[in-house]
């Protein structure tokens, strides 16, 4: 299952597709399912809860993401293998398997949370039943990514990111306060409490997420598979600058991407939320539906079909990364490329996933508390799966002469003590 031009790397988009969506990769699609229907929620609730302040985490966080980004995708590129196939070559099967159980479970609660905010924005616009609409998206989620060929596909994910500027056009339909707005996003504001911490946490949680270095791991490995002019780097050592130089203008791109959209969105939700008093935001559709009386249709409806857009974008990545770390780890054949019935086992772990996650909407577990804590549960999975990865790109056994070490490597540590030291300061919020 490749393109029909043999010179183009599978995954690429062909004909009409913008230039600067055909130059970039899996970075490009790994930022834009970073701005899910979870983490609009937690955009929106930091920017109604904490205002301007808030903004300086998007300056924080994208270093950091970016680092562990690129390194999760020299993993793949280097080693022709996600971060589970190597688990599984390298290290021992209690590790592995608690890894990927971890990221299974979380990414499972991700789709139910994605999938509950996508249904009541459907709701939102046209009424009618938000359980039947959630059935609607989903199916068509799984129904694309299983029966859609690959290259097609990715094509149709990259098309897919544009939906992410409803938030700019959304941002624009409103009076922003800008010095008051730059003003937070160059000076950290820091309240010591848990509601602080755990919303920091949640913004962590949903900035640098576990599935997303699964996702850009396992899709670099499947690009270089499916090429038949690249090799991985440990057998083909000459196509490592290229890739890399690919890689980070990639994976830049992408999380700047991704960032410049969760401030927009929290500089939209701050300037009109908060500013009018409404602060206790806990879904991306309650944004939209308190948006509605302050700034007006047009920002309730771009933020509304954002949500279903970015839904449809982010709930395929997140079986799918699901998916490859179960394929991998047990060694099954894995990839998007293959088609269903050459990879029974990958495709039905990607469609159970999806599966469970339709089912919590339809249980009495409340969507609104599963769409924030998907963020946080994200966020302290996050931790062992980023230590884990540093661990692996140090040794010459995983990367060859390709590990990970200079500013590089002391971002992708700087992120993990990051992340571990927001867990540990919402824990210890609980008994404060």
């Amino acid at each position: 299952m490749t393109t029909s031009d043999p010179q183009r790397p599978a995954g690429q988009p062909q004909g009409l597709a913008l230039p600067v969506l055909e130059a970039l990769g899996p970075g490009l699609i790994t930022g834009a399912s970073d701005d899910d229907p979870s983490g609009i929620g937690t955009y929106s609730q930091a920017g109604a809860q904490l205002g301007f302040g808030i903004g300086w985490t998007m300056l924080l966080t994208y270093p950091l993401m970016a680092a562990i980004q690129e390194i999760s995708a020299r993993i793949g590129r280097t080693t022709g293998h996600g971060i589970a196939g190597n688990l599984c070559r390298h290290y021992p099967g209690w590790l592995l398997y608690g890894v990927v159980a971890l990221l299974f479970v979380a990414n499972t609660v991700n789709i139910g949370a994605d999938l509950s905010a996508m249904g009541n924005a459907v709701r939102l616009l046209i009424g009618g039943p938000a359980p039947l609409y959630v059935v609607i998206l989903g199916s068509a989620s799984v129904v694309a990514i299983v029966f859609m060929t690959y290259a097609r596909y990715v094509s149709l994910l990259k098309w897919m990111t544009l939906s992410l500027f409803a938030y700019v056009a959304a941002l624009f339909a409103i009076e922003i306060p800008w010095g008051e707005a730059l003003f937070g996003l160059f000076v950290p504001r820091i309240v010591w409490s848990h509601e602080f911490f755990t919303t920091l946490l949640a913004i962590f949680g949903t900035t640098i997420s576990p599935y997303l270095f699964f996702w850009q791991a396992s899709q670099e490995a499947e690009d270089q598979r499916i090429n038949r002019l690249e090799r991985p780097l440990l057998r083909a050592p000459h196509q490592a600058s290229e890739a890399f130089e690919r890689i980070r203008a990639d994976t830049l791109a992408g999380m700047g991407f991704s960032n410049a959209i969760a401030l927009a969105i929290i500089f939209t939700t701050a300037a009109t939320l908060h500013a009018n008093g409404v602060t206790t935001i806990e879904t991306s559709t309650q944004a939209a539906e308190a948006l509605r009386p302050i700034a007006g249709d047009f920002a309730f409806l771009v933020f509304a079909l954002g949500i279903i857009g970015t839904g449809m974008l982010a709930v395929p990545v997140l079986a799918g990364s699901a998916a490859y770390a179960v394929g991998e780890a047990c060694k099954w054949p894995v990839g998007l490329a293959r088609r269903p019935g050459k990879a029974p086992a990958f495709y039905g772990t990607l469609v159970l996933s999806a599966m469970l996650g339709m089912g919590i909407t339809l249980t009495p577990l409340d969507p609104i508390k599963a769409l924030y804590w998907s963020a946080v549960i994200n966020g302290v999975v996050a931790v062992p799966v980023m230590a884990v990865m540093m661990v692996m790109t140090a040794q010459r056994k995983v990367m060859g002469k390709f590990t990970i070490d200079g500013w590089l490597r002391w971002l992708g540590w700087g992120s993990t003590a990051a992340m571990a030291a927001c867990v540990g300061g919402m824990v210890i919020g609980w008994f404060v």
